[in-house]
């Protein structure tokens, strides 16, 4: 299978008056529900159902939550690792700064090396 895109026209914030260029922007097929991915898990093992895999990942919600809250980065061996990033205002002076210049967070991740690998041989296909 190959990853589809779309070519989206996208203007230079810097130079308004230049041409606009065209990028290409990845396009999902489908999606695949928590539900699905549970038993499609599940259909991997003999030992467990997909309502064991649905309890389990349920809980790794609730542990990954936890823990970044607290600022922790949580890794997942092979899987990749998620971390709190944050967006915020400048300011001249490090002592000027307080944490009402933060503006918002985000959860970040960053992919082990079996989807880093996924990453350098994947196919791309143009939709119509």
């Amino acid at each position: 299978m190959s990853v589809t895109y779309v070519l989206t026209p996208k203007g230079n914030p810097g130079k308004p008056e230049a041409p606009k260029k065209f990028y290409a922007q990845a396009k999902a097929r489908e999606e695949l529900t928590f539900r699905n991915l549970s038993k499609e898990i599940a259909e991997g093992s003999t030992t467990v159902s997909d309502s064991d895999v649905m309890a389990v990942l349920n809980d790794l919600t609730k542990v990954l939550r936890r823990h970044l809250s607290n600022g922790e980065i949580v890794r997942f061996g092979n899987f990749g690792s998620f971390q709190i990033a944050l967006t915020s205002e400048g300011v001249e002076e490090a002592t000027k700064f307080n944490s009402s210049l933060i503006k918002g967070a985000k959860v970040t991740f960053r992919p082990g090396i079996d989807l880093r690998e996924m990453l350098v041989t994947l196919q791309y296909e143009k939709l119509k």
